[in-house]
């Protein structure tokens, strides 16, 4: 009896997380071995020369989950009859790492061409950055077969993707429409920790928030340091500022510690500390580094699991950047 009752529940685990289930770590490992290691390689090398490439790999696997799911729909070039997401106002000038996309499909289709998906490798190289800019404190497994998309359109990551004004019940449901919890989105929000903004995109919270200068939420000494760096006017524009003014370059809790101080930098940051519970995971991590780096490697293999392509759905681009013809 105890026998068909755990057949039982394992054909309804399979059932209901038939998608999670397509996918399986080490998919390419009959396939093409080298996969991982390829990608992981391109990412160190891009990493020597720049390391500000992790957290613009790390937020490009972001934009690329929420956009119509993790299909790889975020590398696609625009054409003279499409934009696509990677032109849209979210994501361009700001998203970056391209290029080593590029380098690990170019290697892999010489090694084992039309087999590693660029929504595989865009989830290896954020894995890799990941593993990078904690020092090898964080990391975690990547299950991968996903398939790639062949359709991008910039209104749809204008759309989907969670602006930096955003307040905390906006996230709550943005995150809530990818299937991830309140819990997961404050987690994830926690990859703030590195990289850096556009001014533009911190200067309304200084000079014109709600139309009355500056957001009294913000910490004044951080707000005079942001002035400094970000000063008001069209000349800011292409200016950029680190999103974690202590320790820039590492994945780590400082991004809670910020936050807890009143120094996030957006108002979709400084908003978590507006609500009882999310304020309360915010205290939580900011406290406990080894507690989120585990809940971080959770968030990130459930978002790479949004909307997949499987199976015999979607295709194996050749080019990242093109849909095969």
């Amino acid at each position: 009896m105890m026998m068909k009752l755990a057949g039982a529940l394992l054909l309804m685990f399979l059932v209901v997380h038939g998608v999670e289930c397509q996918l399986q770590v080490g998919f390419y490992s009959g396939s093409c071995g080298l996969a991982e290691f390829v990608v992981k390689t391109a990412v160190r090398q891009a990493f020597i020369n720049d390391r500000g490439v992790a957290a613009g790999l790390l937020r490009m696997h972001f934009h690329d989950c929420f956009v119509r799911g993790c299909d790889g729909s975020v590398l696609i070039d625009s054409t003279s009859s499409n934009t696509a997401e990677k032109d849209s106002p979210p994501n361009n000038p700001s998203l970056r790492g391209f290029e080593v996309i590029d380098a690990a499909k170019s290697r892999l289709e010489g090694i084992c061409g039309g087999v590693v998906s660029c929504a595989d490798i865009l989830a290896f190289a954020a894995r890799d950055s990941v593993e990078l800019v904690s020092s090898g404190r964080l990391g975690y497994d990547v299950p991968s077969g996903r398939r790639d998309g062949t359709t991008s359109l910039s209104s749809e990551a204008s759309s989907n993707l969670p602006p930096p004004t955003s307040n905390v019940g906006q996230l709550t449901q943005i995150f809530a429409n990818k299937g991830l919890s309140q819990a997961e989105m404050v987690t994830l929000s926690g990859g703030h920790t590195i990289g850096r903004s556009h001014c533009s995109s911190v200067a309304p919270r200084l000079y014109n928030f709600n139309g009355t200068g500056q957001d009294p939420t913000l910490d004044a000494a951080y707000a005079t340091a942001l002035k400094q760096q970000c000063p008001q006017g069209n000349s800011n524009a292409n200016l950029v500022v680190p999103m974690d003014a202590i320790s820039p370059a590492v994945l780590d809790e400082g991004y809670y510690v910020d936050v807890f101080s009143n120094r996030g930098m957006f108002t979709s940051d400084q908003t978590l500390m507006t609500n009882a519970a999310t304020a309360a995971q915010v205290g939580q991590n900011a406290g406990n580094r080894m507690l989120w780096s585990a809940k971080f490697a959770a968030a990130m293999v459930k978002m790479g699991q949004i909307g997949v392509l499987t199976g015999s759905s979607g295709e194996i681009r050749a080019n990242c950047r093109v849909v095969n013809s």
